[in-house]
């Protein structure tokens, strides 16, 4: 399918098919190539950084092997539970249909997280460990993951007359004054930043746990405010509560705040304050 992007303001205009190539009769799209250099880039990343947080290298690809397919699972039940009444009378099959759309970040960072909880508890890795290192490496799966919104013309804004606005479908002299927040390019440049602030921070970690409040804190606060101009939210069931609004102010409460309190009255193990048994379970 061709697609028509503009950004009237900036004089930009994109022409292109949201499907990259075709293996056969199987429509290959740009949405899973950008996805999946995400999660390429991230893991990298993670490889590169984890002796810095104590984690082997093979500790972590088994936890990406599980983290991965458990975070997609939890990523589609979250849409379909806040979707109920579109997949109520759905079978099965169009239940876990996620070829057909609709995944929720929250879902799959609650999946990832409970996947990497059990992997640790299994392998006896200190988990706040590996915890911290793989937030610090998510943000980049973010941030090029919302650039697959682009190609697919979703996860826009409310309407705007500001410079960067954007119109999907319309040329650059038929588009006008008026477009959609570029909403996408919000959250992607917000965990760009994130990335960099937590990299900075991490390289000065004193206790287990603190880049994991950080980056919920981080993600969760920009989010808040990103959700609110969003059309394409989800609601709690009979409300006009945006789920994703109302979790991520959850997480930036509980991130942010712990993360600054622990600096003033340390309640998370500080990283050189362990023991022989956590010594031999992290290399």
């Amino acid at each position: 399918m061709n697609q028509i992007v503009s950004f009237p303001g900036l004089g930009l205009e994109f022409h292109f098919s949201s499907i990259a190539f075709q293996i056969g009769s199987k429509p290959i799209y740009w949405y899973g190539i950008v996805i999946m250099l995400g999660v390429v880039l991230a893991v990298v990343y993670a490889s590169r950084r984890a002796q810095h947080f104590g984690i082997r290298k093979d500790d972590l690809y088994d936890t990406v092997l599980l983290a991965i397919p458990v975070g997609i699972v939890f990523a589609r039940i979250y849409y379909v539970i806040f979707q109920w009444d579109q997949y109520r009378d759905s079978g099965f099959l169009e239940i876990i249909a996620t070829w057909h759309g609709g995944l929720a970040i929250y879902g799959g960072i609650i999946g990832g997280i409970l996947a990497i909880v059990v992997l640790c508890k299994v392998k006896k890795i200190y988990v706040f460990d590996m915890l911290d290192l793989c937030a610090c490496a998510i943000p980049i799966g973010q941030a090029l993951g919302r650039w697959g919104n682009f190609f697919n013309c979703e996860a826009y804004g409310s309407s705007t007359t500001l410079p960067w606005r954007m119109v999907i479908g319309s040329t650059l002299d038929e588009a006008g004054a008026a477009g959609n927040h570029p909403t996408f390019f919000y959250e992607s440049a917000w965990n760009l930043i994130g990335l960099i602030v937590l990299y900075f921070v991490s390289k000065k970690r004193k206790y287990r746990g603190e880049d994991l409040l950080l980056y919920l804190g981080w993600y969760g606060f920009g989010r808040f405010f990103i959700e609110g101009l969003r059309t394409d939210s989800l609601y709690l069931w009979g409300t006009g509560i945006r789920v994703s609004q109302m979790v991520a102010l959850i997480c930036a409460i509980i991130g942010l705040g712990g993360f600054l309190l622990n600096r003033k009255m340390p309640f998370l193990r500080h990283v050189d304050n362990i023991s022989s048994d956590d010594k031999e379970e992290t290399t």
